[in-house]
């Protein structure tokens, strides 16, 4: 029960979600960064595929990026490394048009559309979508705070709440408000 899905003179094949996926690569407002606002640089399908070389090398058994230096044993994933130049997002959720690089991000945003949270706390039973955000929350309960400041020893269950603490002791990106200077 997989459908083909063509791209590049490849045939994938995908189970069921492909039916989630617009075949018309890549979506509409596909950036060259990866970036999702309307005010980066677009880029055409035609203008990326017609400036981008048709072979990829191997050799010593891995697959090389177009692109940059990046290579990998798994051509899969040098597909993927290579989306991050392009900003070909191919995969397209068929309920809100949001376009993505990785089938796999398809997947865990149709969760947004479908309520699904397969993963839940054993403690207080709060359910997740992604399996990254149980393994954090449960941090509550544990009180483990696996992040700790170099400057100052104080320690964070969640990484960017440590780098934003990090910005205290710099100065770095800091807001200050223009009419208080606070």
């Amino acid at each position: 029960m997989f459908a083909p899905w063509h791209y590049s003179s490849i045939v994938f094949d995908f189970p069921c979600l492909v039916s989630l996926v617009s075949q018309t690569a890549p979506a509409e407002g596909a950036f060259r960064d990866g970036g999702d606002s309307e005010s980066d640089s677009f880029s055409p399908r035609s203008e990326l595929v017609e400036s981008q070389p048709t072979t990829r090398i191997r050799y010593e058994g891995m697959y090389h990026c177009k692109f940059c230096p990046y290579s990998s044993h798994n051509v899969c994933h040098v597909n993927q490394h290579e989306r991050t130049h392009t900003g070909e997002k191919p995969f397209r959720c068929s309920v809100c048009e949001r376009a993505f690089a990785d089938v796999r991000n398809l997947r865990y945003h149709m969760r947004t559309h479908t309520g699904e949270k397969p993963f839940s706390c054993e403690v207080c039973q709060k359910a997740f979508a992604r399996s990254h955000v149980l393994k954090t929350h449960k941090r509550v309960h544990t009180g483990e705070r696996p992040y700790k400041c170099g400057m100052c020893e104080k320690e964070f269950s969640k990484r960017d709440n440590l780098l934003r603490h990090e910005r205290t002791h710099s100065g770095e990106g800091l807001y200050k408000c223009e009419t208080c200077g606070y």
